[in-house]
């Protein structure tokens, strides 16, 4: 919980004195700000505990001053006596009283800095409370999930650590579950916009204002296939930890769900689960990974592979890793985001499952991350998904080869090719040919006009004139940091092409 302007005034070093404003002490403070400006307003966003010695501030136009502060969202205003004023102006107090704004009185001994170092230390404290309050309860809302009715118990707890209400729909939006029992009231109200996410599929969500409450409707939607909704209900703001509770009770929810579906199903969602939980960071212990089999999977470290394809050749895959030897080296499939995670014990050969029969040939692509600790399968998840975007369709690349294959190895090579052609082609008919050597040349020692001749086996002004031509014909500067680069990547794409005329 945020500090309140109250607990600010409760540290005893800092001598603060309460002048007016009493009726509004619990407002939070969210930071602290310093100024001697007349208006400094425009430099606010809210929630600030306001410190000025009152420098440039006029003595009649106290009122004005309040009212700006007021409508900016000041939590505060503390002033210091000592320098401009020796005690806090009496009209000042008066107009801070007339909107119910705290004014504090900063005492002479007391610097600004020591106000702002105290509030930052309890904003460190306030966060250090939330981030160790969620994962509390993200280990009561799993615990809740192994629970005999599931769904209904996670909702309820879920309920519960949000102070919300909470229902469960079907995938035609009909109430299975509402937590408390009343909540069950606005489900109605709710109905179009469930409908519309029915149409947008399994990757929609939506937050809305329904009779006086704010509602966080998500899709349960493990493998991509909905399988009811969740909606979540207050008159509160729901802050980054509460939605970090929610995504959890989706995720779990999810599992309670389709585990009344059938076994195997569950099985493969309670996965899907686990690698979400575990990217979020939460220890592998304190979650049922030997309910799937997980245990000695996860008792070191791991490389994290992620496929993508088709929907159907994913859902072949998964079932072909569910069925293999472990001795084959690669375990732990689920699906997470409409694409298939495995994860394999760090000594396991680099190689990702050879394709089921009657899957299409270079339909599945894989990207593969380093080896990485069980604590930090959110990072090898990361790594994998940034080298399945480089793999293209059909292809693997590892992580770690990527930043060895430098700049060109993160672009996909019909991409590359375009941009390559795009650039380099007004220099590459038959007529200039010696256009692209000379600029590699130039371009490899740095724009030295001496030595760049010198590998050409050619004068000095003869290069100059080439490179002139080079500009005319690309209608840039070659001065230009930005075409040097271009041109730079460009000639690594025809490079690498040559290298590999196979691809």
């Amino acid at each position: 919980m945020a500090p309140t302007v109250r607990t600010v005034l409760d540290i005893p070093s800092l001598a603060l004195v309460l002048r007016a404003g009493r009726t509004a002490i619990d407002t939070p403070v969210r930071w602290v700000a310093v100024s001697e400006l007349e208006d400094p307003t425009p430099y606010l966003e809210g929630g600030e505990l306001l410190l000025t010695t009152g420098l440039r501030l006029e003595d009649d136009d106290w009122v004005g001053f309040v009212d700006r502060l007021r409508r900016a969202g000041v939590s505060a205003l503390g002033i210091g006596v000592g320098l401009t004023y020796d005690r806090v102006p009496t009209g000042l107090v008066t107009a801070a009283e007339a909107v119910a704004l705290p004014l504090l009185e900063v005492p002479e001994p007391t610097p600004f800095m020591a106000v702002s170092r105290a509030v930052s230390d309890l904003l460190a404290a306030a966060e250090y409370e939330a981030v160790t309050r969620t994962v509390e309860a993200q280990r009561d809302l799993t615990r809740a999930a192994l629970a005999p009715e599931g769904a209904a118990a996670v909702l309820a707890r879920l309920s519960g650590l949000l102070s919300a209400d909470l229902v469960l729909l079907d995938p035609q939006g009909l109430l299975l579950h509402a937590a408390p029992r009343e909540a069950a009231s606005w489900v109605e109200a709710i109905e179009p916009e469930v409908d519309r996410m029915r149409q947008r599929g399994p990757r929609s969500s939506a937050a809305l204002e329904v009779e006086g409450l704010r509602v966080v409707l998500q899709p349960l939607a493990p493998a991509g296939r909905v399988r009811g909704y969740l909606a979540v209900a207050r008159e509160e703001v729901f802050a980054t930890a509460d939605l970090s509770l929610i995504n959890v009770g989706v995720a779990l929810i999810s599992l309670a769900v389709e585990r009344s579906i059938g076994t195997d199903t569950a099985r493969r969602e309670l996965r899907s689960a686990l690698i979400e939980l575990l990217a979020d960071g939460i220890p592998a212990e304190r979650l049922p990974v030997a309910g799937v089999g997980w245990d000695e999977l996860l008792a070191g470290p791991v490389r994290v592979m992620m496929a993508d394809g088709a929907a159907g050749d994913l859902l072949a895959l998964v079932e072909q890793v569910e069925e293999s030897d472990p001795s084959d080296g690669w375990r732990g499939a689920a699906f997470s985001h409409d694409r298939v995670v495995v994860v394999q014990p760090a000594g396991a050969a680099v190689a990702p499952p050879v394709p089921a029969p009657g899957t299409s040939a270079g339909a599945i692509a894989w990207g593969i991350s380093d080896v990485v600790p069980v604590s930090a399968i959110g990072d090898g998840l990361r790594q994998a998904r940034r080298a399945l975007a480089a793999a293209g369709a059909g292809g693997v690349r590892v992580f770690g080869d990527l930043a060895r294959d430098g700049l060109v190895g993160l672009v996909d090579d019909e991409a590359a090719r375009g941009f390559a052609d795009v650039l380099l082609g007004p220099l590459e008919s038959r007529e200039r040919g010696d256009l692209v050597a000379s600029v590699r040349a130039w371009l490899a020692h740095h724009g030295q006009w001496d030595a760049a001749a010198t590998t050409l086996g050619v004068h000095r002004h003869t290069l100059r004139y080439r490179m002139k031509r080079v500009e005319e014909l690309l209608g840039r500067p070659l001065d230009d940091p930005d075409l040097r680069a271009e041109l730079w990547v460009a000639l690594a794409v025809r490079d690498r092409d040559a290298a590999h005329p196979e691809d």
